[in-house]
């Protein structure tokens, strides 16, 4: 892993801490995660390969960051103070993040050691995955998954909680 790699990982983890601090919902706070996704799928995501069992090791990855995204939208604070939609990540919805960042790093590691990268080997020739590049396809497409749903889910929650309180509809833009 390069130091860039590193950087990116650490920065994702920090958007989540610091939203442990209760914050104003801005177009910045959607925007950030998304452009350090954005970095890391362009760096990474050179094509999305369906031979043998690739899509549906990409598909259960996906599958895992949908729902690690859900559960941390759904358990993010989400309220409306002083004109404003505030957010305020709970201890679980930052543990979550932990834990999908920590395995999605941990397994780059582990693969860039002889023995991960044997053991990643055998299990992808024993169950059809046919390239390396179907690992980061799953595991980048995981994070899109969990950052892009996360973040849908905290957004139509506080539109949902402005419109309540302002009664207008939903589909107001973020202040």
């Amino acid at each position: 892993m390069t130091i860039s790699d590193w950087l990116i990982d650490v920065a994702l983890l920090l958007v989540v801490f610091r939203q442990l601090r209760e914050e104003r919902l801005t177009p910045r706070t959607v925007l950030l995660p998304l452009a350090l996704i954005t970095w890391a799928g362009t760096t990474y995501l050179h094509h999305i390969p369906t031979a043998g069992d690739d899509a549906l090791l990409i598909a259960l990855f996906a599958a895992t960051g949908v729902a690690f995204g859900l559960a941390g939208g759904l358990i993010t604070r989400v309220r409306f103070a002083d004109g404003h939609i505030r957010v305020k990540a709970t201890w679980g919805a930052a543990a979550l993040w932990v834990v999908s960042m920590g395995f999605r790093l941990g397994f780059a590691v582990w693969t860039s050691h002889a023995s991960g990268a044997a053991h990643v080997a055998r299990f992808s020739a024993d169950h059809d995955i046919t390239s390396g590049q179907a690992w980061v396809a799953a595991l980048i497409l995981m994070a899109f998954g969990e950052v892009i749903v996360r973040l849908g889910v905290i957004v139509a929650r506080g539109l949902r909680i402005r419109a309540r309180h302002q009664g207008a509809p939903a589909v107001s833009a973020l202040a």
